[in-house]
């Protein structure tokens, strides 16, 4: 693909929005599509190996029970949607995302050809709420495997109130819309031994973390752990 950083061409605002949580923006960069938001790099088109490695690793650790459940958590550019929506073996598939503009960039804009298939299969839902609400809500109900993708990380949240994610009580509301022996995989852009740690407190089993490698740098990691039966 070509590298726009390397040529110097300057990144292109396609659609900027200013909502509850701030400033969200879509810009073009070359021939790379990136998200913006609050002035802090989100993700682009560039890859997507992280994106999918979060929801093969959560599928990959679930036992054989049929057509598992997944809640996606942040729909971004759409690799994670997209990558499930082509897995036969997900059952329901939930995308929950805070932004209607993101929303919207998939529907109807620039990014609609990442996941035009995956929003008209039949398995998927597309939720407008935060997610750390929905995940407090028993209304929600239950899943197999819940893939967070809302922050660079648990060290490096887009918005203050992201936080509470990552906290006892945010981790205990992951836990209760998990079904027995589901599958948490939160995504980041580094390792954290301390929501290694966080994870453990909280009874989560089987505690660990896979590496993306990256040319240089610090690898993207996902971080799983295993509701107890």
């Amino acid at each position: 693909m070509h590298d726009p950083y390397a040529t110097g061409q300057q990144p292109v605002v396609l659609d900027r929005r200013t909502g509850p949580h701030g400033e969200v923006v879509l810009r073009r960069h070359g021939e790379l599509l990136q998200i913006i938001a609050n002035g802090t790099f989100l993700m682009d088109t560039s890859d997507g190996r992280s994106e999918r490695l979060l929801v093969d690793a959560a599928r990959d650790a679930l036992d054989d029970r049929p057509g598992p459940s997944v809640l996606i958590g942040g729909l971004g550019v759409g690799f994670s949607l997209a990558h499930a929506a082509a897995d036969p073996r997900w059952g329901r598939i939930t995308v929950v995302e805070r932004e209607a503009a993101i929303v919207d960039w998939h529907r109807t804009g620039p990014l609609a050809p990442y996941t035009a298939e995956a929003f008209a299969d039949p398995r998927t839902r597309i939720v407008e709420a935060d997610l750390v609400a929905h995940l407090h809500d028993e209304r929600a109900g239950q899943y197999d495997a819940l893939c967070l993708d809302i922050d660079n990380g648990p060290d490096w949240t887009v918005t203050e109130d992201n936080d509470s994610l990552y906290s006892p009580a945010g981790l205990a509301a992951c836990a209760a819309r998990l079904h027995p022996g589901g599958i948490l995989a939160v995504w980041s852009a580094q390792p954290s031994a301390g929501f290694e740690k966080a994870l453990r407190n909280a009874g989560f089993d089987a505690v660990r973390t896979e590496e993306v490698a990256v040319a240089r740098g610090v690898p993207d990691v996902v971080h799983l752990g295993v509701r107890a039966a």
